[in-house]
């Protein structure tokens, strides 16, 4: 097994907050319940990256720490045309946070948010 490392997510609504990131092009490839039988987990993978989600439970139940409540995280993701994916994510209701715009770097970028608040910042290099 190759080395692998990947963000997890915590989620009031691990299924929800997947279904967000699986419109921006990653797709679920592993799925387990708690020990409830609610969804726990979903692993996904776009490409090269993973990423996980799952319930805030997790956090508690295994290690004994409270998730903090707002934005807990930003993820920057490359799509190919931000324009267009924000067109379309704002089509579908998501909050856009800021519209795309060049940057000096060298990249077009905007900031939207995910079904929970959390920061997802989408890039094309220009």
């Amino acid at each position: 097994m190759g080395l692998r490392a990947f963000p997890v997510l915590y989620a009031k609504d691990v299924e929800a907050v997947a279904r967000f990131y699986m419109r921006l092009g990653f797709e679920e490839h592993f799925r387990l319940p708690d020990k409830d039988g609610s969804l726990g987990y979903i692993g996904l993978r776009r490409d090269g990256a993973e990423l996980a989600v799952t319930t805030e439970n997790s956090p508690r139940a295994l290690v004994g720490i409270e998730p903090a409540p707002g934005p807990r995280h930003e993820l920057f993701l490359y799509v190919d045309d931000v324009d267009g994916a924000v067109a379309e994510l704002r089509s579908q209701g998501v909050s856009v946070l800021r519209d795309p715009d060049d940057m000096f770097w060298g990249e077009r970028l905007a900031w939207v948010s995910d079904p929970e608040g959390n920061v997802v910042s989408l890039a094309t290099a220009t």
